[in-house]
């Protein structure tokens, strides 16, 4: 009998060291810029990509993982091993990867790959994969792993503090008005996730606001902070997310932090100066 392996995508924005600890493989999403395309992650590191962007009218796509991606993978599997595919995709509210995964799935060997949306991003989507590959190592059986994905899916919540709105508006979601007043007047945009989509939750006046806000929000929303491993990442600001990292741990007495830089799938929307925390409710 084989055993379980894990998959995930680069928008989990785990590191390199993090994903080979836990005996993850990531499937990467191409990200194009300057006519350039580069693999997220792969062939493109998070200080480079925004090194690239801070240039006058660079504006970076991203694209979907194609089901053959999925297909070349899951199959080599199925022919080689009897191991199990448990694939957490992000989330198919801001990505169709996780439908091409469903296609390929189905052309391959339905009974032993299973795909599931995390309805999440970035560290918030990395926390749930860590508890699968964990649940994984102490030998849950699949439907006991797959349980432990659902639970973190569902209790598992994001907070952002959006940098500036430059990137907000070039994705639609603000207009260029209100990007432009928002910038001058230092207005800190904290979004959360609604079932899978990125959802404006409030304005606030300056960072230092805008993170005791989110601490506020922290206290209001989790549920046993101190025994929980949070989730922390920025686009460009390592000091800025342990400085976030201090708050949390001052006031709730966490000890069990993962903390990485935002890739080009995330960043490429969000853009520098934007800090997030993950944590589950109840």
């Amino acid at each position: 009998m084989g055993i379980i392996r894990i998959y995930a995508d680069n928008a989990c924005d785990l590191d390199q060291p993090v994903l080979d600890e836990l005996g993850v493989k990531l499937f990467y999403m191409p990200v194009t810029i300057k006519d350039k395309t580069y693999q997220d992650r792969l062939t493109i590191e998070p200080p480079e990509f925004y090194r690239l962007i801070e240039e006058p009218g660079v504006i970076p796509t991203t694209a979907q993982i194609t089901p053959v991606n999925f297909q070349a993978e899951f199959q080599k599997v199925i022919n080689e091993t009897d191991d199990e595919i448990i694939y957490i995709a992000f989330s198919s509210g801001l990505s169709g990867t996780y439908q091409s995964a469903c296609v390929a799935r189905d052309m391959v060997y339905p009974a032993r790959i299973t795909v599931i949306d995390s309805k999440s991003a970035s560290v918030g989507y990395g926390l749930t994969v860590i508890r699968a590959a964990r649940a994984v190592a102490q030998g849950l059986s699949k439907p006991e792993v797959i349980m432990e994905i659902e639970d973190n899916i569902k209790r598992i919540q994001h907070l952002f503090i959006v940098g500036n709105f430059d990137m907000l508006k070039r994705g639609g979601r603000v207009s260029a008005t209100s990007a432009a007043v928002g910038n001058l007047l230092n207005i800190k945009l904290i979004l959360h996730f609604v079932d899978g989509c990125i959802v404006p939750l409030e304005k606030v006046h300056g960072l230092k606001k805008a993170r005791k806000r989110m601490l506020e929000i922290m206290e209001e929303r989790g549920s046993n902070l101190p025994d929980q491993l949070i989730g922390i990442n920025h686009s460009a600001d390592y000091e800025g997310a342990l400085e976030m990292k201090k708050l949390i741990e001052d006031k709730f007495g966490c000890h069990d932090f993962v903390i990485s830089e935002i890739g080009a799938a995330i960043g490429s929307h969000v853009g520098a100066g934007t800090y997030s925390v993950f944590f589950l409710t109840k």
